[in-house]
């Protein structure tokens, strides 16, 4: 994720939202949570990342800003009132979703679970934006393989069993020179800026836009729900449209200036979308 000199600034609603407690029920899930309350403590230390897993994506051969990857829709939830619904449907939705997409589409249910929380937690909240979980998926691939990089397991609480840590931002080859900002807290380093997290979030840029997904108090980069929330306002900021082709490669090139970057993304979100369309029939 680059800078957030680059990003746009949110509208001004969500500055007063973000500073409230503001309980999203999503498909009968308790503790979707509060946009930011509190920010996690320091990781334990961990070997950082070395390599990235976009260089084992293909980007899609498509033209910026052309047009938008297939959407899918999560079954089982209504809008309204700002508020998502669940419907008439027993146990956890929610879950029975992402296990259903999981066997489709290759994505760990604990994963997809954050995705759509953030999409329909979004919808609630900022429906104009329409963004999708495929989408964020797409960005979860690229940035951590869904916080399974180099072998993590994605546990139930969210977290990687290895916390994901990008190289020291250190002005070497290929690397953009980005001073410390956090003393350390999020990614153990006093001396320079390291991506933290499934959705790879400098501390910079997590400061500004830090979100409580899960509802357990806590904005934490390394708990996916919190990062994949982050993500979905991140991108959604400025009142930007990710259900239109110049919103969504608007958005998804704040995140990383890089066509090669929005393409891979693309891909993966598009062929998300539409395995998950055919299993539902």
């Amino acid at each position: 994720m680059q800078d957030p000199g680059t990003r746009e600034t949110t509208r001004p609603g969500w500055a007063a939202l973000v500073r409230l407690v503001i309980v999203v029920a999503v498909l009968g899930v308790a503790g979707v949570g509060a946009w930011l309350l509190a920010r996690a403590g320091t990781p334990e230390a961990s070997p950082t990342t070395t390599d990235i897993p976009a260089l084992q994506v293909e980007p899609a051969d498509v033209e910026p800003g052309s047009v938008i990857p297939a959407a899918d829709t999560i079954a089982g939830a209504e809008t309204g009132g700002g508020e998502v619904r669940p419907q008439q449907q027993a146990g956890d939705p929610l879950g029975a979703w992402a296990e259903r997409t999981s066997a489709a589409v290759g994505v760990p249910a604990r994963a997809l679970r954050a995705y759509g929380n953030a999409e329909l937690a979004l919808r609630a909240h900022q429906p104009d934006c329409r963004i999708s979980w495929a989408t964020l998926a797409g960005i979860g691939r690229v940035e951590s393989d869904h916080g399974q990089y180099r072998d993590a397991v994605l546990g139930d609480d969210g977290r990687p069993s290895t916390p994901i840590i990008g190289v020291p931002l250190n002005g070497s080859a290929g690397v953009r020179a980005i001073p410390d900002t956090d003393g350390g807290r999020l990614d153990g380093d006093p001396v320079h800026d390291r991506a933290v997290g499934p959705m790879q979030f400098i501390p910079s840029t997590w400061e500004r836009w830090a979100s409580d997904g899960n509802g357990d108090g806590l904005a934490d980069p390394h708990q996916i729900d919190d990062a994949a929330l982050t993500a979905a306002r991140y991108l959604c900021a400025g009142g930007r449209d990710m259900a239109s082709a110049e919103g969504w490669w608007a958005g998804i090139m704040s995140y990383n200036n890089s066509v090669e970057y929005a393409q891979k993304v693309f891909g993966l979100a598009d062929t998300y979308a539409r395995q998950a369309q055919t299993a539902q029939g």
